[in-house]
């Protein structure tokens, strides 16, 4: 009995141990534990655990009848046996509680490693999304930045074409004064020539008068 409980509390320390350092033997530990705790697993654990407290509990229960036996006796009339039974049993109700604590501490050592290794998948999925999140701001500054850029550009485009649509309309509006200034001077000129054509109408009257008279002396 007791060798078997030094061999379990040696395989325990071994366990808690490999729990400490990061190695092949860890990774083992953790698989196997993994395996333990799925299907009838946990079933068995429990049953061995209870086994274990109710020896426990009978070697706790021997410990007090014996020492109750010791008390009831006279002094200096101490049984060997019962001492070697008495130092028996306590060794192995500290062992068995040791077994027990050390079994404890293994589950609750595993609980918290899956609970790091979650917390290092859910850490590292945030780092790849935030990392995915960044790239893509980084992207879309780089578009803002282009459109910007082409932004500035059409503005300095829409600013000359406004600078040549004003030009072009001052080039407009100098043709329409010289094409009304053309226009009168045409108006002008019609005019003249109007009244050209009526002291020519004029003239050629005084003259075709001037002729018939003449011509009427020299019949006479």
């Amino acid at each position: 009995m007791l060798h078997l409980l030094y061999g379990v509390i040696l395989g325990e320390a071994i366990v808690i141990l490999s729990f400490l350092f990061k190695s092949p033997l860890r990774k083992v530990v953790i698989v196997t534990l993994d395996r333990l705790k799925r299907g009838r697993g946990p079933v068995v654990v429990k049953t061995v655990a209870g086994t274990v407290a109710v020896v426990l509990a009978s070697s706790l229960y021997s410990i007090s009848e014996i020492r109750s036996r010791m008390f009831d006796l006279e002094a200096g009339v101490i049984n060997p046996t019962d001492q070697v039974l008495l130092s028996k049993h306590i060794l192995e109700a500290s062992l068995m509680g040791f077994v027990l604590f050390l079994a404890l501490m293994i589950d609750r050592l595993h609980h918290y490693i899956r609970e790091l290794r979650v917390l290092r998948k859910a850490m590292e999925a945030a780092k790849k999304q935030n990392r995915s999140f960044e790239e893509g701001k980084t992207a879309r500054a780089e578009e803002q930045k282009a459109l910007m850029e082409e932004i500035a550009t059409m503005r300095l485009e829409v600013k000359q074409l406004e600078s040549e649509c004003e030009a072009k309309r001052s080039r407009v509006k100098a043709l329409e004064g010289e094409v009304e200034a053309l226009k009168k001077q045409s108006e002008g000129l019609l005019l003249e020539y109007d009244r050209l054509l009526e002291d020519n109408q004029n003239i050629r009257s005084q003259l075709e008068g001037t002729s018939s008279h003449v011509d009427n002396k020299k019949n006479m």
